[in-house]
């Protein structure tokens, strides 16, 4: 086909799969659970893409990449589980705290005590968003009713002419930048509802308790990872391989990396669409899939954590929650341990705040996070004994974080070829994912997906 059989760099397997994230090794694991041969090449020089945990010493961790996960996430709490790894609660005992206008308000429950009439819009408007997202199909956004007028428009367009309310448009843009870690004007309208879809409720999306953020896992989230990767044994999983090149014909393909080729029968390319676009392939993909590779983008984020000696806000009685309008933090969380030692706020640096901070030193950004959790916690916060922080989008293997959203016009124009296989190409990734897009439960259904789309043509 392209190399030379006798090539000792080359590798021959049934299936190769790029990206060793939670799509790649999941699709994997499902492949050689078939009995297939199978290769994953990673570029990083560990496995677990965008989850990664971080040692703060005393065998503990914190995640600085994707952590939570949360009611009707099947797939991934029954894997959680399969790998015998447990989960805890994410700690929300107590008050939380909102920021507007210079002043901290304390609140329990979900939705800050606002103004009566702002929080009543607020309930209206999760409401009309929920009902509209019901009836965009998520395996075909596109094909919706209102498609092309939701398509046609931002979130912040839609929302200036739909939201009455100062503190409904800011609660609402916290809603965005902490689920899609950018800013409303980033993103389509139809893109939003697709992801409430996904997911279910936008509630499910923003809530701790019965939500998204509900559990995290002992031991840090990229043990669902390294606990795959140990089981599909020595020499499947190749680190510090980044694929260049892919070419393909009717035959199968072969993948060029830094290091070895590989020729398999079909391929699985699990990274987000802005990374697969980067790779080169022979012959070129069609217009309609580089075209989706190049409006795609990922969410702006920077994840940063505070450590201190013990989680002094609990003896407050403050649940270490907060929403800031003021910023640059948005949204903050108690991230420590399950025993609770030692104590550590999480705060995001999401949309606008990340992309102004994620190239200044981690310094500097430690600054402006003991500024922002001064504020919310007082003086004592200010001080950390310990700091750590992940930009995504400096990442050069991620590009950004959460995910992949779509600009007005993407889903319309270049949709249909996100999960769509090419040749002997077939795509995975949380991007790709129609329950759960964007998420850890996601991304690996895709890679079951991909996997049983594979074995059919190897059948």
């Amino acid at each position: 086909m392209f190399g030379r059989r006798d090539d000792p760099a080359l590798r021959e397997v049934d299936v190769a799969v790029v990206g060793a994230g939670l799509a790649g090794l999941s699709a994997a694991r499902a492949l050689r659970a078939a009995g297939k041969d199978v290769v994953v090449l990673e570029a990083r020089d560990r496995v677990g893409g965008r989850t990664l945990n971080e040692p703060i010493g005393d065998g503990k961790v914190v995640e600085i990449g994707a952590q939570w996960v949360g009611p009707t996430q099947d797939r991934v709490n029954g894997l959680i589980r399969d790998l015998g790894l447990t989960t805890f609660p994410t700690h929300d005992a107590g008050i939380n705290l909102f920021e507007r206008g210079g002043a901290i308000g304390r609140y329990k429950g979900t939705i800050p005590k606002v103004n009566p009439v702002g929080l009543a819009e607020v309930g209206l408007i999760l409401k009309r968003l929920n009902a509209m997202a019901a009836k965009v199909p998520p395996e075909s956004p596109w094909t919706a009713e209102k498609a092309a007028a939701w398509d046609s428009q931002t979130f912040d367009s839609w929302m200036r002419r739909n939201v009455r309310t100062g503190v409904a448009r800011d609660i609402l843009r916290l809603a965005i930048i902490g689920v899609w870690a950018a800013e409303p004007r980033d993103v389509s309208l139809l893109h939003v509802l697709f992801y409430i879809r996904s997911a279910g409720s936008i509630e499910i999306l923003t809530d701790t308790d019965g939500g998204a953020q509900q559990d995290r896992i002992v031991g840090g989230s990229q043990l669902i990872s390294i606990r795959m990767a140990e089981e599909l044994g020595d020499g499947v999983v190749e680190l510090e391989a980044p694929v260049r090149r892919i070419g393909f014909d009717e035959g199968g393909v072969e993948i060029v990396t830094d290091r070895l080729s590989v020729r398999a029968r079909r391929a699985i390319v699990a990274v987000p669409p802005t990374l697969a676009g980067r790779i080169a392939y022979s012959p070129a993909l069609p217009a309609v899939r580089d075209g989706l590779s190049q409006r795609m983008a990922q969410g702006s984020v920077v994840k940063c954590m505070a450590i201190y000696e013990r989680p002094f806000w609990r003896d407050r009685g403050l649940s270490g929650a907060v929403t800031s309008v003021t910023g640059p933090v948005s949204v903050g969380f108690d991230n420590s341990p399950p025993d609770g030692s030692p104590g550590v706020l999480l705060g995001f640096l999401e949309g606008r705040a990340a992309r102004e901070a994620m190239d200044r030193p981690q310094e500097e950004r430690r600054a402006i996070v003991a500024e922002c959790f001064g504020r919310f916690f007082g003086p004592e916060a200010a001080e950390p004994v310990g700091y750590v922080d992940r930009a995504w989008a400096a990442d050069e293997w991620s590009r950004g974080c959460y995910g992949g959203f779509m600009p007005p016009g993407a889903w319309s124009d270049n949709g249909s070829a996100l999960r769509a296989p090419i040749g002997p190409i077939h795509w995975a990734g949380a991007e790709t994912a129609t329950v759960w897009n964007g998420y850890m439960d996601g991304a690996i259904g895709s890679g079951r997906e991909a996997a049983a789309a594979v074995l059919v043509h190897l059948s």
